[in-house]
Parts: C-alpha cells; sequence; structure tokens
C-alpha cells in the first residue's frame, strides 16, 4: 500500500528539506504533518535583566504540529516503519512523544499503542494521544517501568517502537541542528537543552557535526541542564523514583545516557540540575517577558543558562541557544496554579475601569 501525499504536502516537512541527509528512500512518500523551520527567537529583555552582553536565542520547538520536538524524529521514525511494512507502532512516554507518535501513527493509517505512567502526564497531551485514536495504557508504575517493559513487547510482537532508542528518530531530531545553523549563520557558542531521555541532546549534536565535518562551523559547548529531583546523569546514578513538575523530564534510567556523555566529553560541555522552583520561575519569565509559552520541562534549560551566566561560567559576548522542547499549553494546569488569577467583576463600565486603574 502506498501512502497518498497531496502535491502540495511534498515539500513541507523536513523529510522532503533533508532528504539527502536522512535515512529515508523516497522523501515523496514521507508521513509528515509540516514539522520543522521553527522559528529562532532573539531574546532582548532576558540577557538585559541578567546583564549579559551577549545574546540568547530561544530555538522554540513547541510550534510543531502537535506542539513539541518529538514531531522531528517521528516523522522519520514513522515513514520508516511504514516503509519497512509496519502496521502498528509503541512508545513508552511521559506525553510528548505519545502525542507525536498518536499523531504521525494517524496520518499513516497505522495503529499507535502508548504506554504512560498513571497519573504523571500532563493532560493536555494526554488529550493529544486520545483524540489521535492511538489506544493509552496507562500503568501503575513511572516512565522507566514503561520503558523496560515495551522493549521486550516489540520483540515478541509485530510492531515497531518508536523511542528515542530508535535510530530514526534521532536522525530526525538532528534537524534542529541544521537549522539553527542556517538561522544564524554558524553554530552557537552554546547551546542549552532540557535532559530526560538524553536523546535530543544527542542528536542536536549529531546534527552539528555533520555540519562541521563540511566546514560550516565549529559546534558547540553543549550543555544538559536536569530537574534536582530527576537527575540521575547529574549525580550519576539511576534514580528509581524521579520526581519534578518538569513531566517531561521525569526519567531516572536515560536510554541515551551513554550517547549524553559522549556529547559532553565532545563538545567539552556538562550537565547541572536546576530547581523546579527554577523552572518555573524561567518559565514565567519568558511568557512575561518575551511573550514565549513553553512547558515547564523547555524551561530547565533558560534557568540552567540564567544560573550559568550568574555563576560566570558563559563568558560576557557568547552567543547562546536554549531549545524550548514543548509549547505551553501541553500543561495548562501548571501554568494556571502559577499564574495571577481572573479579576470578577460585575458586568458595568465602572467595575471593569476600576481594575484598569489600578494598575494604571
Amino acid at each position: 500500500m502506498e501512502y497518498p501525499v497531496s502535491a502540495n504536502a511534498r515539500y513541507t516537512g523536513l523529510i522532503q528539506h533533508y532528504g539527502d541527509r536522512l535515512p529515508i528512500e523516497d522523501p515523496a512518500s514521507a508521513v509528515c504533518l509540516g514539522e520543522g523551520r521553527t522559528p529562532l527567537i532573539r531574546t532582548y529583555n532576558l540577557p538585559r535583566r541578567l546583564g549579559f552582553e551577549g545574546e540568547i536565542y530561544l530555538k522554540f520547538e513547541g510550534v510543531n504540529p502537535t506542539g513539541s520536538f518529538k514531531d522531528r524524529g517521528m516523522t522519520v521514525a514513522v515513514t520508516k516503519a511504514f516503509d519497512e511494512g509496519a502496521r502498528a507502532v509503541v512508545c513508552a512516554s511521559t506525553g510528548n512523544t505519545a502525542a507525536s507518535a498518536a499523531a504521525y501513527a494517524a496520518r499513516a493509517g497505522m495503529q499507535a499503542f502508548v504506554i504512560i505512567p498513571e497519573g504523571k502526564i500532563a493532560l493536555g497531551k494526554l488529550s493529544q494521544a486520545m483524540m489521535h485514536g492511538a489506544k493509552v495504557i496507562q500503568l501503575r508504575g513511572n516512565f522507566d517501568e514503561a520503558m523496560a517493559i515495551v522493549r521486550v513487547l516489540v520483540r515478541d510482537l509485530p510492531i515497531t517502537l518508536v523511542n528515542s532508542i530508535n535510530p530514526n528518530r534521532l536522525q530526525g531530531q538532528k534537524t534542529a541542528a541544521f537549522e539553527v545553523v542556517e538561522d544564524l549563520g554558524r553554530a552557537p557558542d552554546y547551546h542549552a537543552i532540557p535532559v530526560g531521555n538524553a536523546g535530543n541532546i544527542t542528536a542536536y549534536w549529531m546534527g552539528y557535526k555533520e555540519y562541521g565535518y563540511e566546514g560550516w562551523c565549529a559546534p558547540p559547548v553543549m550543555v544538559g541542564f536536569q530537574s534536582t529531583g530527576s537527575a540521575p546523569i547529574v549525580e550519576g546514578r539511576h534514580i528509581d523514583q524521579p520526581d519534578t513538575v518538569a513531566t517531561a523530564i521525569r526519567i531516572g534510567h536515560p536510554a541515551s545516557w551513554e550517547g549524553a556523555l559522549d556529547v559532553q566529553k565532545e563538545s567539552r560541555g556538562w550537565f547541572d540540575a536546576v530547581t523546579d522552583e527554577d523552572i518555573l520561575q524561567a518559565q514565567r519569565l519568558l511568557a512575561s517577558t518575551d511573550g514565549v509559552f513553553c512547558e515547564p520541562a523547555s524551561a530547565a534549560s533558560v534557568a540552567g543558562i540564567v544560573s550559568e551566566i550568574q555563576a560566570g561560567h558563559i563568558p560576557q559576548g557568547s552567543n547562546v541557544v536554549c531549545t524550548l522542547t514543548g509549547h505551553g499549553l501541553k500543561d495548562p494546569d501548571t501554568a494556571i496554579r502559577q499564574s495571577e488569577q481572573p479579576f470578577t467583576v460585575d458586568a458595568t463600565e465602572a467595575a471593569v475601569e476600576e481594575v484598569i486603574q489600578g494598575f494604571l
């Protein structure tokens, strides 16, 4: 069965744009939703508040079709699975992978099965997976237990695993680094990324190295940030019960741990942890001062860079990119809980004016 692609859709996705750099034989058969080409937003208020004389950019992956960076890898993984004859995909997920796998499987006419930890997934992400027709299985356990189960399942069932241990996922995700280089005209001096399963930092480094080998640029120093309640790489040990408000990085046994350590060594970078309080403060700061609304896990990269600049670990004059992995609407409950609540007044001009005058 050939996947139908309209003429207008042939040049809209990552596979079509970077076909010569991705493991897809026929880019025209791509299972795509127009992912990629996400904005690289320069911040002005953030460096000003920090007294930082360099440049800070936000690679905002929240504007991908399902609202997260996962779409970059999923278009390649699902296309490859479809081309190889698979009719179903499965993933363990804290939310974003589930939403993306469900959407791309639906696009391809395939069935998606998503295994999630019960009560530990933001409702915005769960609603996406359900609406896209995925079969959602909730475990009385955490992500790492879900991941262990799906690794075994795919050995016995005719189903393709689309977590980041699938190498095709990382091939798609590396394209974000291509876009950063193309937008800046070079690689940044430092690139900060939230780290959960550690596949994304590995993929970015892969992309930067590909351009570096071609003489485009010297790859950046890669800096990964975890939450203090879920920081296995920082602490150098597995964490069986990770806990953080940043649900997308609530992972205690990262699947791409070794690859992340290679990135640290090769890029002369480092890993560090930030508190949930710092993450939420960074989320509010970006939304209220630079107009960018990201989910909590995304803000870990910004919280980390703020800390590193204040500690003097990022030199003045540096060019810094922070990846924001998902949109703030992925987790509206967390956003609402930490925001100023609406004013409720009588339906009169005077009542409304009174509120407004209080802020003028």
